[in-house]
């Protein structure tokens, strides 16, 4: 969680670029993203030192009750950065007594979590050999201890982007693509239902991506925002994303404005990217989607000595009121819901060890709140799919969509409009897509979304971009109105009065509706 045991500041410098052309489209990220019934309520996470750097050691079974999840800190790399063995001993401990631990915190309805990583756990996969090996090693530490699940906190230079690796949804960096092939494989060993999987990035791997794109931008850190592929392909068998709030320098948020450490603001801004979405680098046809509430968690340091940003407990309480119940706060409205998300998983904090020798300030005054809070009903009931979807209008570069409403047994609270890699939210039941290409088909799918994160089926329409100028070709799904011109086989007609064309009512079959000219 800090690049050293003693330092709590963090460089960001340039990584070696390798390369390799390979696709993930068999990782799209889609499907319903898993939510555990084992941690129930508001998740309080705490990460333990498997190490003594001046805050004290505690053993396992006497970490304070008020933690959900522990995440031992850390397994670290056996043979070098890139060889992709993973190493673990436990400190001060015989393996006997640590499994006992363990065993008795699982006993007291904890999870006991495996993290890799941290300041001197840098990890590159950069061949399927350094793969296979990082999972069979991180498999078999696993179940050695018997850890619930893996948390990961890549942090230096364990991930980056190579030049033109500009699609996060599809991603060709070996270190990217290996390390999801990765996760995906020891998921799918242990099984989805029984394996906890969670990150624990820096606000420069994920937010900052907002704003730049390591495999796309010029004279930039090729490492920016570079977790957004591996959230995105593993999404779906991902519990909660604790991105470290802390060690960060100004972010910049979906309001473009800069937001600094350790204010209310600063933690509902990042929260508010993850959801909300946003687009990649600013770029409206590469549109990172939302998470759900459910797998956002607030990743918090113990006191000053644990990490640049330190939050007092008040400022921390603001944004969870905003976050959770909706009070927003006067310097920054959340872009999403508003209303605030119930469902919103909880906190991190770096670390238990710190906790303590701050008196528990930490653990005792956020566990009340989250306890305080009145557990919210279950929504698992999606919105209806939006029906009645038309082209209202179209140019050789955009297309302006309609259509009806959907319904939800709570209340809808927008839509999203999907062609290709591009992503529009709306609010309403219209959208114009523009920054299309001329005469070219494009396929347009809405869905519907609720507050709990719900999203219906989906309704599509295709539609053929007009040629740059002159009189188009007819086609369905299109409204005309009285004197429009549209060719058809190689006739030009005459629109007689309104409506919107339907397979089957090319010019020549409906007289009434078009006249030759």
């Amino acid at each position: 969680m800090i690049l050293n045991r003693m330092a709590f500041r963090k460089t960001w410098s340039i990584a070696l670029a390798f390369f390799m052309v390979f696709t993930l489209s068999q990782w799209s990220g889609a499907g319903i993203p898993k939510a555990h019934a084992a941690v129930t309520g508001k998740t309080m996470v705490g990460y333990w030192h498997n190490f003594d750097n001046g805050s004290g050691f505690i053993r396992l079974r006497d970490v304070s009750p008020k933690f959900d999840v522990i995440n031992v800190s850390f397994a670290e790399p056996a043979s070098g950065a890139t060889n992709g063995t993973i190493a673990f001993a436990p400190y001060n401990y015989t393996d006997a007594d640590f499994k006992a631990d363990i065993a008795y915190l699982q006993s007291q309805g904890k999870k006991v979590i495996i993290s890799i990583g941290g300041a001197n756990g840098q990890v590159q996969l950069v061949s399927t050999a350094a793969r296979d090996n990082f999972v069979n090693s991180v498999t078999a530490i696993i179940e050695k201890y018997g850890f619930d699940g893996l948390d990961v906190d890549f942090e230096g230079h364990s991930l980056y982007l190579n030049t033109g690796d500009n699609d996060f949804k599809h991603p060709t960096t070996p270190v990217i693509v290996n390390l999801i092939s990765a996760l995906r494989t020891i998921n799918d060993h242990f099984g989805t239902d029984r394996f906890y999987l969670t990150m624990a990035p820096e606000t420069f791997f994920v937010q900052l991506g907002y704003s730049f794109y390591g495999g796309s931008c010029i004279s930039c850190d090729n490492r920016a925002g570079a977790y957004l592929p591996v959230i995105y392909a593993t999404r779906d068998i991902l519990d909660w994303l604790q991105v470290q709030n802390y060690n960060s320098g100004p972010i910049t948020g979906l309001d473009d404005q800069y937001h600094n450490m350790g204010t209310a603001d600063f933690h509902v801004a990042m929260a508010d990217m993850l959801l909300t979405g946003f687009p990649v680098a600013k770029n409206q046809n590469s549109f990172f989607p939302a998470l759900r509430p459910h797998q956002v968690v607030l990743g918090l340091p113990a006191n000053a000595n644990a990490g640049g940003g330190f939050t007092s407990v008040s400022e921390v309480q603001k944004a969870l009121d905003a976050l959770i119940k909706g009070i927003q706060l006067p310097g920054y409205k959340m872009r999403g819901n508003t209303g605030g998300y119930p469902d919103f998983r909880g906190l991190m904090t770096w670390s238990i060890n710190w906790d303590r020798y701050n008196n528990f300030e930490f653990s005792n005054n956020h566990r009340a709140y989250l306890d305080a809070l009145t557990p919210p009903v279950p929504d698992p009931v999606p919105p209806t799919a939006p029906t009645n979807l038309t082209v209202a209008s179209k140019t050789a570069t955009s297309v302006t969509l309609s259509w009806t409403a959907s319904t939800d047994n709570v209340g809808v609270t927008g839509y999203t409009v999907t062609y290709g890699t591009g992503s529009v939210n709306v609010g309403g039941t219209s959208a114009t897509i523009s920054g299309l290409t001329p005469n070219t088909t494009y396929s347009f799918t809405v869905t519907a979304r609720d507050a709990a994160g719900n999203v219906s089926p989906g309704t599509s329409v295709t539609v053929t971009t007009d040629a740059q100028g002159g009189v188009q070709a007819w086609a369905p799904n299109v409204s005309y109105k009285t004197g429009d011109e549209a060719v058809y086989q190689g006739k030009t007609y005459i629109c007689r009065q309104p409506h919107t064309s339907l397979p089957g009512w090319e010019p020549p079959n409906v007289p009434a509706l078009w006249q030759i000219k």
